[in-house]
């Protein structure tokens, strides 16, 4: 059994969950602790314990620990990776490259333990000294899903660290090997006892512990509409009430206009819609398209999607791995068959595949003929499925693209220097791409979205501190000048 780690010291529990391969459900990665009710409450009190004196400690030290763990981190990426693409699914090149994103935020974040800064300004009033500093909100709950594993954890838990809160990390259940992985490399690395802590276990449990807990002062969420739902409504009832940053889906839109590369607009499409098997809140499962290139895109599209190979996450040449569990592949198929009996049509994939190994395989689908009204245009499915919507022209396609109740990520494909400008102005997203996937950013600039997606201050980058940090005005008065 793979222990929970808490006040500095791994923690067995009374039950534990498999961790399965879904590109192979024979292959048990391994047996992961369950936390209770009582070892959460318990690594909550050990991160209030430890705050005061972390929350002081030296920025040279908390810079060092966090140099330190993104340096193993890339230094194991292939290993990590591999982990990661085992449990989650997605392709190893992914994997890698995800684990790869990781070591680099916490690099990027252990340069921001030297680089936070303040003002001091001239009061209005004679002899008086204005100072505003950032200091630590405290202990933090920190709730990440399973389709980044690694990466949205690193960059909840390096900017936490950075700033000087303690932490309390619960991983989605199915992907407790890289939490577990992650959480080794992290308190190797040097950090006090209590710092860190690891709880493992479901949200009922795990994640109701800390939302009802009052010595939490923040919670980072990422996961589902309802979920995050749930989570503001216990930040806000709270006593005291509790900081909260949500990131909670998308249904991202890519417009692709007429005068758009044919060849890159695919290109866009097929990654942005179908890699990391679809799993992604930035992947973009509408894609608008004006008329004169609708039917090319759509032939293009369905060319380019029956090249993709569905297999195994590991192994050498596939390019779209299994579906994560048997929940959410039949909630893939759901909304497939539901796609069919609003009226759309299935242009392109959709099946149940049969590989090797037993595993969630599914082959990429696309629908053309859809109504952005339909459920399937409406609702976040969360794997390989998109669906293809006819626009007369640029104006129709924003006016589509900004019809959902969700705003986090928005793409255009166009050659026109005045269609992409006017896209990046009125697009109402957070994050706006032109030309390129609309899935996947930079890890030292900010991510979020508007609307449904998100809720709170932005993640990454910089931009961080305006979540982990709370801003303090002092006021000194030295004399009247003369």
């Amino acid at each position: 059994m793979r222990n929970n780690h808490i006040a500095g010291e791994w923690l067995s529990a009374s039950n534990a969950v498999a961790n399965v391969n879904p590109s192979d459900t024979r292959d048990i990665i391994g047996e992961y602790a369950q936390a209770s009710v009582a070892q959460t409450k318990r690594a909550i009190d050990a991160a209030y314990d430890a705050f005061p004196a972390w929350s002081r400690s030296t920025i040279q030290a908390r810079h060092d620990i966090l140099k330190s763990v993104g340096d193993e981190v890339l230094a194991r990426k292939d290993e990590l990776g591999r982990l990661l693409s085992r449990e989650e699914g997605k392709i190893l090149a992914e994997g890698v490259g995800e684990v790869t994103r990781a070591g680099q935020i916490f690099h990027y974040f252990a340069g921001e333990c030297l680089r936070l800064s303040g003002d001091k300004l001239g009061s209005v009033r004679a002899g008086v000294d204005v100072e505003i500093t950032r200091e630590p909100v405290g202990v933090v709950g920190l709730i990440t899903p399973w389709n980044f594993p690694i990466a949205i954890p690193a960059w909840k838990i390096a900017p936490a660290i950075a700033y000087g809160n303690t932490v309390v990390f619960k991983p989605a259940e199915l992907v407790s090997a890289s939490a577990h992985a992650l959480c080794d490399i992290i308190v190797r690395a040097g950090l006090p006892p209590g710092v860190f802590n690891l709880v493992m276990g479901s949200g009922g449990v795990v994640g109701e512990a800390m939302l009802s807990s009052a010595k939490l002062a923040a919670i980072s969420f990422t996961g589902s509409v309802p979920t995050g739902r749930r989570v503001a409504e216990a930040c806000i009832s709270a006593d005291p009430m509790k900081r909260m940053q949500l990131e909670m889906g998308g249904k991202n839109p890519m417009v692709v206009l007429d005068d758009a590369d044919l060849t890159l607009a695919v290109e866009c499409a097929v990654n942005s819609s179908f890699f990391s098997t679809g799993q992604r809140c930035t992947a973009s499962s509408r894609l608008i398209v004006t008329g004169g290139i609708h039917d090319a895109f759509l032939a293009a599209m369905t060319e380019r999607m029956n090249a993709l190979v569905v297999d195994d996450a590991c192994k050498d040449g596939t390019h779209i791995g299994p579906v994560v569990d048997q929940r959410q592949l039949e909630q893939d198929l759901s909304y497939i068959r539901l796609g069919q009996d609003e009226g759309a049509k299935l242009v392109a994939g959709g099946e149940l595949l049969k590989r090797d190994t037993p595993g969630f395989y599914l082959s990429p689908a696309l629908f053309s003929e859809v109504d952005n009204r339909m459920r399937v245009a409406r609702e976040e499915i969360f794997g390989p499925v998109a669906t293809v919507i006819r626009a007369r022209n640029y104006d129709e396609a924003l006016e589509i693209a900004n019809d959902t109740p969700f705003g986090l990520s928005s793409g255009i494909c166009t050659t026109s220097l005045k269609y992409a400008s006017h896209f990046k102005r009125n697009a109402e997203a957070g994050m706006v791409i032109v030309n390129l996937p609309t899935a996947g950013v930079d890890y030292h600039v900010p991510f979020g979205g508007r609307k449904g997606s998100s809720y709170g201050p932005r993640e990454q980058g910089r931009y961080a501190a305006e979540f982990y940090t709370t801003v303090k005005t002092a006021y000194t008065f030295g004399g009247y000048a003369p």
